[in-house]
């Protein structure tokens, strides 16, 4: 029973510690580009997109749909290099073990 008592110690800690590390890793960012850098997305450890900047050369009103796939593209990759950070830095926590319900 008292190993039970540890094991159950040790998972509230690290429980508290990625609860700490959720909140942290909502306030780091990434940024990436489209277009030449003509689209720039910044997205959170949360995965949440934090702004989007579009430069006026690249709006055409004759091409919406040029305009629609960049940004499209930027905010995919600012959500996947988002994920990989967060995989990242949960995976230095966890020891590399998968945990269900945690990137």
């Amino acid at each position: 029973m008292k190993g039970m008592g540890n094991m159950m110690k040790q998972a509230q800690k690290l429980q508290s510690k990625m609860l700490r590390m959720q909140e942290e890793l909502a306030t780091k960012t990434i940024e990436t580009t489209a277009g030449g850098g003509m689209i720039s997305v910044v997205a959170n450890g949360a995965q949440q997109i934090v702004s989007i900047k579009i430069e006026k050369e690249v709006v055409d009103p004759d091409d919406v749909e040029m305009l629609q796939d960049l940004v499209l593209a930027a905010v995919n990759d600012a959500l996947v290099k988002s994920q990989e950070m967060v995989s990242g830095e949960m995976g230095k926590l966890t020891g590399g073990m998968k945990i269900p319900g945690l990137m």
